[in-house]
C-alpha cells in the first residue's frame, strides 16, 4: 500500500464568547468559510505530497518518473529540456529550493555524510553524533519547502570503507532520524554502483532507506537495475549519476592518461543509456549539470567552462520531451585526432586534425588550448585543482587543427571548444607525450 503523508490540520481561530443572534452567528459562519478559503488556498503542504508504493515514487498519488540532473546551476535550460528534478549532495537548501519551486522541479535535496575515505571515523560516537545533530537540523530548516522530493543520505560513503558494514549501518541511522522528524518525505541512499552484495547488505543495515540511488557508468549502465533487483531490492531505483563513461574504464595511452570522448560522441551514447533506463524503469539524474575539475575540466561536465551547454542536452531533450534553448543544436566535432601520433621529442611538434559542422549552418569559432596533465588525481569526485596552461605551446590555432611545439619533457592536452555563438558548444581533447 502507498505510504501517504500525514495531513495536516489548518488552525482555525477560536471563538470564545459565541454570538446568540441568528445574524452575527450567520456573520460568523461567513467569516469562517472566508478563513478556510483562504487556509486552504494558501497552504502549499496539499500539492505535491510524496509517498512510495512498491516500486514507484508517487507525488499527489501519481507516478512521479524522474527525469532530471545532478547538479544546480541553469535551472531553467534544465527545465526546458523536460526536466522535472534536479539532485544535489549538500551544503545547498533553500538557495535550491526556492528557484527549483519557481520553475516546477522537485528536488533530491542531499546531506553529505562523510565518507572514511577522508579520514571520517563512524566508530568515533561523538563525531557520528555531531554528524547527526547536524542532518537533523538540515532536515527541521527544509521539511517542509514544497519542492522537496526526497532526502538524499550520502553520497558513495561506503567506497573504500575498511569496514562498510559501519557505513550502511550510520547509513541506516540517519534515515532514522531523518524519517523521526519527517515521516512525509522519502529517504534515499547512493551507492557507487552495485558491487557483488552492496545493496542487500544495505537493505539489512538500513531498513528506514526508501530509494536506492546507485550511481553508474557507461556499459554498466543499461544492466544496473537488473542486479539491484538481483540483490533484493524491490523500491524504486534512482541512477543517482549518470555518466557515459568514467576515466576508470576509459582506454588509455601508452603512459596511462584517459582518453575522453569528445562532446559529440557523449551525446550518442547518452541518447543510448537514457532509452535502456528509460525501458527499465528507474529515475535518471545526468551527471553533471555543471562544470568541474575531474582529470580534466570536461569529462564529467554537461556546461562547459564559459557556460555553453554542450550536445548532451540534445540527448535529454529527446529523451524527455523538451528543447534546448531556441531550438538551438550545438556544434559537432567529427574528427579530433593527431596527423602523426600522439608522442614527439621536445625538439618536434604535433600536429592535431579537426573537422566540425553545424545543424544549424551557425558560423563557428574555435579556441584551443594546451593544459598539462593533472597531477592532482583524487577518488570519489573529490576536488581536484585545475593544471596549468602553455598558450606560448601553441604554434598554429585555426579552424581546421592546432600545432603545438616547445614544451618541456612530460604529459600534456591539447583542448578545443566549438561555439556557435548561440549559447552551445562542442568539446574534446586529446592527450599527448613531449619526449
Amino acid at each position: 500500500m502507498p505510504r501517504f503523508p500525514r495531513r495536516r490540520r489548518p488552525q482555525l481561530p477560536l471563538c470564545r464568547d459565541a454570538p446568540r443572534t441568528i445574524g452575527t452567528v450567520a456573520a460568523l459562519a461567513a467569516a469562517l468559510a472566508a478563513t478556510l478559503a483562504a487556509t486552504f488556498a494558501a497552504t502549499p503542504s496539499f500539492a505535491g505530497e510524496v509517498a512510495v508504493s512498491g516500486d514507484r515514487i508517487l507525488v499527489d498519488g501519481k507516478p512521479f518518473v524522474v527525469h532530471g540532473a545532478a547538479g544546480w546551476e541553469r535551472l531553467d535550460v534544465l527545465k526546458g529540456l523536460g526536466a522535472n528534478a534536479v539532485r544535489t549532495y549538500g551544503d545547498l537548501g533553500n538557495e535550491i529550493l526556492d528557484p527549483a519551486e519557481k520553475l516546477g522541479l522537485k528536488v533530491a535535496l542531499g546531506f553529505w555524510l562523510e565518507p572514511p575515505r577522508r579520514g571520517f571515523d563512524y566508530a568515533n560516537r561523538a563525531a557520528v553524533e555531531e554528524q547527526l545533530a547536524r542532518l537533523e537540523a538540515f532536515v527541521r530548516a527544509h521539511k517542509d519547502h514544497p519542492a522537496l522530493l526526497m532526502w538524499g543520505i550520502g553520497n558513495e560513503v561506503e567506497a573504500e570503507a575498511p569496514d562498510p558494514d559501519l557505513v550502511y549501518a550510520a547509513i541506516g541511522e540517519a534515515a532514522r532520524r531523518t524519517k523521526a522528524i519527517d515521516p512525509d518525505h522519502p529517504t534515499m541512499a547512493v551507492l557507487a554502483e552495485t558491487g557483488e552484495d552492496k545493496v542487500s547488505r544495505l537493505m539489512k543495515f538500513a531498513p528506514d532507506i526508501d530509494v536506492l540511488g546507485l550511481n553508474s557508468y557507461g556499459e554498466a549502465l543499461p544492466s544496473v537495475i537488473g542486479r539491484a533487483r538481483a540483490q533484493g531490492w524491490t523500491g524504486p531505483i534512482m541512477v543517482t549519476e549518470l555518466g557515459v563513461i568514467g576515466q576508470w574504464d576509459a582506454p588509455k595511452t601508452a603512459w596511462g592518461a584517459a582518453v575522453e570522448p569528445t562532446s559529440t560522441a557523449k551525446a550518442d551514447l547518452l541518447a543510448r543509456y537514457l532509452g535502456a533506463l528509460e525501458a527499465g524503469g528507474a529515475g535518471e539524474f545526468v551527471f553533471f549539470w555543471g562544470q568541474k575539475q575531474e582529470v580534466t575540466p570536461t569529462w564529467h561536465g554537461l556546461i562547459t567552462p564559459t557556460g555553453e551547454w554542450t550536445g548532451t542536452a540534445e540527448a535529454m531533450a529527446t529523451a524527455w520531451g523538451g528543447t534546448t534553448p531556441g531550438g538551438d543544436r550545438a556544434p559537432r566535432i567529427a574528427r579530433l585526432a593527431w596527423r602523426d601520433g600522439d608522442h614527439w621529442p621536445a625538439s618536434g611538434e604535433g600536429v592535431a586534425v579537426l573537422e566540425t559542422s553545424d545543424p544549424d549552418g551557425d558560423p563557428l569559432t574555435v579556441e584551443w588550448t594546451v593544459m598539462e596533465e593533472s597531477r592532482d588525481l583524487k577518488t570519489g569526485g573529490d576536488a581536484e585543482s585545475v593544471p596549468p596552461s602553455h598558450a606560448v605551446a601553441l604554434k598554429v590555432a585555426g579552424q581546421d587543427g592546432a600545432t603545438v611545439t616547445g614544451l618541456a619533457p612530460g604529459h600534456y592536452r591539447l583542448f578545443v571548444t566549438v561555439r556557435d555563438g548561440r549559447g552551445a558548444a562542442a568539446t574534446g581533447n586529446l592527450p599527448f607525450a613531449v619526449q
